[in-house]
């Protein structure tokens, strides 16, 4: 038509997965904040330091992927994910620590986390990899 203006393609908005952080330790919480940040499409939506608070949080906030320490006061990070997975089934949870996989209590590996990750090997392709459905390896 004679006079008419196209509109520009309306584009979709970037897809952002939301990521909650749970970990007692201020200085974790600081890297894994900088490592979500430096992943392009992933974005720090909720922090949490113990089992009891990740629940609640991520009832409230419905993260698409929860990097959850093992070892937390009261409710344990294992605990924690059993929990999170059976209220929440697609929501990825990572469990994290600075043991190495082998040293881990089976629960560990029967708790529904989609992943273990050593807390020195959270990199932005880690976080890439298990929501691509992706198994870093070590669990």
């Amino acid at each position: 038509m004679a006079g008419s203006a196209q509109s520009p393609r309306a584009q979709a908005p970037p897809v952002v997965v939301g990521v909650m952080v749970v970990d007692d330790q201020q200085p974790f919480l600081t890297v894994a904040r900088f490592v979500v940040g430096s992943t392009p499409g992933f974005q720090v939506v909720g922090e949490a330091t113990s089992g009891e608070d990740a629940l609640e949080q991520a009832a409230a906030l419905r993260p698409d992927l929860v990097l959850m320490d093992i070892h937390l006061p009261g409710m344990s990070g294992i605990e924690a994910t059993r929990r999170l997975v059976a209220n929440a089934p697609g929501t990825a949870v990572v469990l994290m620590s600075t043991y190495p996989a082998a040293d881990l209590p089976r629960d560990a590996r029967t708790c529904g986390a989609r992943a273990y990750v050593n807390k020195e090997d959270l990199t932005p392709d880690v976080l890439v990899a298990v929501m691509s459905g992706e198994q870093p390896p070590g669990f």
